[in-house]
């Protein structure tokens, strides 16, 4: 099985990313077109039910299992290996018999308590297979990662996208006529098959290959798993709380808008109206290069685990700081034109740049979200994921008591909403980091710092000189061509003369080596 180095893993991640971030777009632009804005609405309804029992299924297993078969593989210890396979593939097996149950037993329940819209019960039933789909599908992508190589899983993404396209406007099409729940439930199937498609790839790669038999002494495995189930669990229940906590925040967060806009006197029309431009506009722009950053902290977990197996404490601290540097790199062009212009991007994306002051508000803060993907997964790569989970437990628990103290509050409004994320963002990424600070005594070097402000700096200054030269107004596309391309090319020529990327890394790249000696 080819092994990849850190960066290259990265790499193949960050360009399945972008492929799979294209066809995403595509089948919500064909399933948009097929069902329409009500049939989209069902079929959103009850994605984030099977979300939620995705989570619960999977355990946090995919960032246990990483790390476990990279420390396992770094001692050449196959039965580990293996025991680690068994036990996993155990656990997610009852979790997803028993969720996929729950979902269809349910699914009346949820469709008409919860979501109130007793036609979602046909969508929530049609998509309660895939769980355990996903939880084989989990389980081996996790192996994969630990083993290092990040080909079977980007592969599985791009086919699993592919197949999904296909089979869309297939099934909405034929069920349509039928009513627009089946239409819904079309799209739903599309997913099935697009997961059943990337499992059977990931299946095969595993097979090729593979250094034992899984089958083989199954229960005996399973039965000295004890300490394997330990060292898995120690992993996987805080990873699953602290996604857990995502996804009550993202549940609440809404609520506790709308009543705290409420007590500001914001009428219910504008605060919906402002609520969705924040998290229908702003949030999204400003999520744009985390794909990068998640992309690095795959491939982090499994390469500082093996290190820390190793003992090679030096390794661990440098890729640390290789991840956030790559990290801070990927998201700094970004936070500059968020920054600089906020109105003409909304203007151009959405027709409206209404939300235009709270994107430039929220940009430069959200530099710090891009380097905390990298330092939870360090932290999980650490055996700390314990903390990483208390750690977002109270930015949640600040976002929230900053929200309602600041929304509700005439002065504030929606403003106050946009402060409180960032705060959660800047409460979450300060407590990861003094927890490395504090179980590795890990250091953020100031040349590294000096470098980003640096680069930060110049980019920004350049931008505005330009937009004075050319007397830039708002929404004028040409000249927001004009400059964005000079920034870019800027900012990679500051990226290599300020070394945030370096010759030694640009080799690791297979389309480079040739070009450089």
């Amino acid at each position: 099985m080819t092994k990849q180095t850190f960066l290259q893993g990265t790499l193949i991640l960050i360009v399945a990313g972008m492929i799979t971030r294209f066809l995403g777009f595509i089948n919500r632009i064909v399933v948009a077109r097929v069902m329409g804005e009500e049939g989209v609405g069902l079929y959103m309804m009850a994605l984030p039910t099977l979300f939620l029992a995705i989570t619960l299924t999977q355990f946090g297993l995919p960032v246990a299992i990483s790390k476990r078969v990279a420390e396992a593989e770094a001692a050449g210890d196959l039965n580990k290996i293996k025991r680690i396979l068994v036990v996993s593939l155990s656990i997610t097996g009852v979790l997803s018999i028993i969720f996929t149950v729950l979902m269809i037993l349910l699914a009346p329940w949820v469709a008409n308590h919860l979501l109130t819209d007793s036609r979602t019960v046909v969508p929530l039933l049609v998509i309660s297979p895939i769980v355990p789909i996903i939880a084989i599908s989990s389980v081996l992508r996790g192996y994969f990662q630990g083993r290092q190589n990040m080909k079977p899983q980007a592969y599985s993404m791009v086919i699993e996208q592919i197949v999904r396209i296909l089979s869309v406007a297939f099934f909405t099409n034929l069920l349509l006529p039928y009513g627009i729940e089946y239409a819904a439930a079309g799209a739903m199937a599309s997913v099935i098959l697009g997961e059943l498609a990337s499992l059977f790839f990931m299946l095969r790669m595993f097979s090729i290959k593979k250094r034992f038999k899984v089958r083989k002494k199954f229960l005996s495995y399973l039965q000295s798993g004890g300490k394997t189930m330990q060292e898995l669990l120690s992993i996987a229940i805080p990873t699953t709380g602290s996604r857990l906590i995502g996804s009550f925040s993202f549940f609440l967060e809404p609520i506790l808008v709308a009543q705290s806009l409420a007590l500001a006197g914001v009428q219910t029309a504008l605060a919906t109206k402002q609520y969705g431009e924040l998290a229908g506009y702003v949030l999204p722009l400003l999520m744009l290069p985390t794909f990068i950053t998640h992309s690095l902290s795959v491939a982090l977990i499994p390469s500082i685990s093996e290190a820390g197996a190793k003992n090679k404490t030096k390794l661990i601290h440098y890729r640390i700081h290789q991840s956030l540097r790559l990290s801070f790199a990927s998201g700094g062009l970004a936070t500059i034109l968020l920054t600089s212009f906020a109105a003409t991007i909304l203007q151009l994306m959405y027709g409206t740049s209404n939300a235009a002051y709270m994107l430039a508000l929220m940009a430069p803060f959200f530099l710090l979200l891009y380097i905390q993907a990298p330092l939870q997964a360090a932290l999980q790569a650490l055996d700390l994921a314990k903390p990483a989970m208390w750690n977002s437990l109270i930015g949640a628990v600040v976002k929230f008591g900053v929200m309602v103290g600041l929304a509700a509050q005439p002065a504030f409004g929606i403003r106050g909403v946009a402060i409180s994320i960032v705060v959660g963002v800047l409460v979450v990424t300060f407590l990861h980091l003094a927890a490395l600070m504090q179980s590795i005594s890990f250091r953020i070097p100031f040349g590294d710092l000096a470098k980003m402000v640096v680069l930060i700096g110049v980019t920004w200054w350049i931008g505005s000189e330009l937009k004075a030269l050319l007397a830039y107004n708002v929404g004028e596309v040409f000249q927001f061509a004009i400059i964005s391309i000079t920034l870019t090319c800027l900012y990679i020529i500051l990226l290599f003369l300020l070394r945030f990327l370096t010759k030694d890394e640009l080799k690791q790249i297979p389309f480079l080596q040739k070009l450089i000696k």
